[in-house]
């Protein structure tokens, strides 16, 4: 990339938040976060596409495919890779929301 203003300011601030995020409690909390919208997104998305009726099925081929790309995205990585904070949070965020589907069967009885 060329060397211009505008990315200068995005690796600034990508060293930055890099940089503030070492802090663990800083991390554990963006981890949790992640989890809590996770479970959130599961929950809403349910609700509409529970709404909706009419394209249950694909809508569910879609969410097992997004799981299974995160999956995929944080085991084929070497256990260093693994830590890197987006490897984490997209994992946590996919336990959430499984998480959350899981709720909605219960909630539902089937």
């Amino acid at each position: 990339m060329q060397n211009t203003r505008l990315n200068n300011l995005f690796e600034s601030i990508a060293r930055s938040l890099g940089q503030w995020f070492l802090n663990p409690w800083r991390r554990l909390s963006l981890l949790i976060i992640c989890f809590l919208f996770g479970f959130f997104l599961g929950t809403a998305i349910a609700t509409i596409a529970g709404q909706r009726g009419t394209i249950d099925i694909m809508i569910a081929g879609l969410l097992v495919g997004l799981t299974e790309i995160a999956s995929r995205i944080f085991y084929s990585r070497s256990f260093m890779a693994r830590q890197a904070l987006w490897v984490e949070s997209i994992n946590l965020l996919k336990v959430g929301f499984i998480y959350s589907m899981f709720v909605e069967a219960f909630k539902l009885g089937s």
